[in-house]
Formats: C-alpha cells, sequence, structure tokens
C-alpha cells in the first residue's frame, strides 16, 4: 500500500496554483496548490500523482517541424546558384566577342544586323558574354537611333530604302573606313587641293588628314562634319562653297554650291558613296547632292571614290558618276570578286585594304 500521508512535496512540484493539465506531445504536467513544505490542502490523488509523476524538465520551443522545408529551400537555392554560375561560366567561354567597350557592342550588333538581317537578344548575350538586360539597353539605343526595328526577343534590320542618319551609318564598317580613310590620305601630296565629299568614310578620311604629316593642303568640301574635323587642322585650308544644308548627311547642296565650285579646280576628288553597281556607277538617295557631285567631277582631276564592301552591287535613285568617270576605287578586301573584276575589266583601279 501506497503511503497517502507522505513527506511533503518539495516546492517545485507546489508551482500552480489552480490545478491544470498541459497535454505536449503524450506527456502530463500536474500543478497543485499549497504552500512549500506542507501537503495539507492538496487533495490525496493530486498528491499521489504528484509523487508518482515528477514534473518534466523546462522544455525548450523548437519549430522542428519547419527545417525539412527550409533546408530543401536552401538545398535548392544552392543548386540554382551553381547552375547559374555554371551557365555563366559556359556562356562566356561560348562567347566570340568578349569584353568590348559600349561602344563598340553597339557598333558590332549595327554590323550583324547588316550581315543577317536580324539578331536575337539571347544570341547576342553570348556572343559578348554579357546580360540579357545590358542587350535590351543596347537596342533601345539603337532604335533610337535608327539603325533597327525592335522585334519579340531581338530586333530587325530597317529596310534599306529607308536611308539611315549620319549618327548610325557612322557605326557601320568602322574598321573597313579607317583603313580606307589611311589609304586615302597616302594619295594626298602637300601643296594640293583636295575635295572632300560628305559621308562617314569621308569624315574618317578627315580624321586621318588631321593626323598625316602633311604640312599645307587645301580642302574644298560640302560636308559640316568634315568641315568641323578639319577647322582647327594647321596644315588645312578651308574651302566651303556653301549651299542649302541637308541634315540627314550635314551636307549643303543646291545651285550657289554649283556656282561656287565652277571658279575652282582641284588634283583630286574623294567621292563618297551609298551604293555602286559595276555595270552602272556610283548613286546617292538624294538628287541635289548628286548634281553638286557631277560639278565636283567636273573641276577634278582625279576621281577617287572611298566606299566599304556594303555599297558594293547595291542601287539607289540618282547616278553620281558612271563607271568610266572613276579612276580609282578604295575598298575593303571583303569586296566581292565578281564586282572588283567587273571595275577592273572597265577601267577603275581598284585598291584593297
Amino acid at each position: 500500500m501506497i503511503d497517502l500521508q507522505g513527506p511533503p512535496l518539495p516546492c517545485n512540484l507546489l508551482r500552480y496554483r489552480k490545478l491544470k493539465v498541459t497535454e505536449r506531445k503524450g506527456h502530463s504536467r500536474m500543478g497543485v496548490t499549497g504552500r512549500c513544505g506542507s501537503a495539507k490542502s492538496a487533495p490525496a490523488e493530486v498528491l499521489l500523482s504528484a509523487q508518482l509523476n515528477p514534473p518534466l524538465p523546462p522544455m525548450v520551443h523548437t519549430r522542428s517541424f519547419g527545417q525539412p522545408k527550409l533546408m530543401e529551400r536552401t538545398t535548392r537555392r544552392a543548386e540554382t546558384s551553381h547552375d547559374a554560375s555554371t551557365s555563366e561560366t559556359e556562356g562566356a567561354a561560348k562567347a566570340v566577342e568578349p569584353g568590348l567597350l559600349a561602344a563598340e557592342r553597339r557598333r558590332r550588333i549595327s554590323e550583324l544586323l547588316q550581315e543577317r538581317g536580324g539578331v536575337t537578344v539571347q544570341s547576342l548575350a553570348q556572343r559578348f558574354a554579357t546580360s540579357t538586360v545590358t542587350i535590351r539597353g543596347d537596342l533601345s539605343i539603337l532604335e533610337r537611333a535608327g539603325v533597327l526595328i525592335r522585334s519579340h526577343g531581338g530586333a530587325l534590320l530597317r529596310r534599306e530604302d529607308d536611308e539611315q542618319p549620319l549618327a548610325v551609318k557612322k557605326t557601320l564598317h568602322h574598321a573597313e573606313k579607317v583603313r580606307i580613310a589611311k589609304r586615302a590620305v597616302a594619295l594626298i601630296q602637300d601643296g594640293e587641293t583636295v575635295i572632300i565629299d560628305s559621308g562617314t568614310t569621308t569624315a574618317e578620311l578627315a580624321e586621318q588628314i588631321r593626323e598625316s604629316s602633311l604640312r599645307s593642303i587645301n580642302v574644298i568640301t560640302n560636308a559640316l562634319n568634315v568641315a568641323m574635323i578639319l577647322a582647327n587642322a594647321p596644315m588645312v585650308r578651308l574651302i566651303m562653297p556653301g549651299g542649302i544644308l541637308r541634315p540627314e548627311s550635314n551636307s549643303l547642296s543646291g545651285h550657289i554650291g554649283e556656282a561656287a565650285l565652277a571658279e575652282l579646280r582641284a588634283d583630286r576628288l574623294f567621292l563618297g558613296a551609298d551604293a555602286i553597281d559595276p555595270a552602272i556607277g556610283v548613286m546617292t538617295p538624294h538628287l541635289p547632292e548628286a548634281q553638286l557631285n557631277l560639278k565636283m567631277i567636273e573641276i577634278a582631276r582625279q576621281v577617287i571614290a572611298v566606299a566599304d564592301a556594303s555599297k558594293l552591287q547595291r542601287h539607289n535613285i540618282s547616278l553620281i558618276a558612271q563607271v568610266e568617270q572613276l579612276d580609282i576605287l578604295i575598298t575593303d578586301s571583303a569586296a566581292p570578286a565578281e564586282a572588283v573584276e567587273e571595275l577592273r575589266r572597265r577601267g577603275v583601279e581598284v585598291l584593297l585594304v
């Protein structure tokens, strides 16, 4: 028999003023009323239960039920991070032209559009080892400049019959234009008078003149951008015939300029071109400029066309000069072999750079 009148319970068993049962994961905890060292106020069955079921030690509450999901999410994040890192590394490894500056990258995008007619954001991001966000920003800038038309997931080249702004043309085939301009400036001798037509290749020629060792030349130009490049060049005496400004090409044309040119003579004409057909000649989309170019041809002893290979075998609305009126064509080595052969057959000296 169990003695219900045993010694008083310890103080730690008499912590509650009311009888309370708490269920926690299958365990029971009981509290009783009374003073430390006294069991007078506690019922016998409570005292017995308290002696046979001592209180559980304090519990530390943890939310272990959430840990598996947390660990799963952490694992997934680690795997995703690893996959992204691996993808980035693989993308960099597949990149054709990584590490380009923004301006260089946009110029190459313009050239790729010329070659392919369209590009995708994903392929450009992989090619240049950069993010799709960066590429979308490049395409937006080029769209505002008039180079392309945005499409879902990429961009398309503007229609060929839409004339592109001068700022856009400047970015296209830039390396080829530099080589062409360097070859052209090598033909100029001190004391000569040269005519420099409007255009982006001829503007690069003006840049090369500034950097050349020439001591003194006369330059006649109808192009505002060419004039601005050469305005402070110490070796250049600059002559502008005047005319009506065409903002799309930064050029002056009209009867005022034609009348002024009639009073001048030049050793060489460096003629820009929007299109060159080996069977027809040099063409432009703007009739007044074509008429001014005819006057330039009349007063020059030598006519030198400067154009990158993309201009060959193309057509436009206004004829500037027939093939027989050209003395030299300076173009890049990507020029179609059949076009080069036909021009040479018709008496044009073709210099490939």
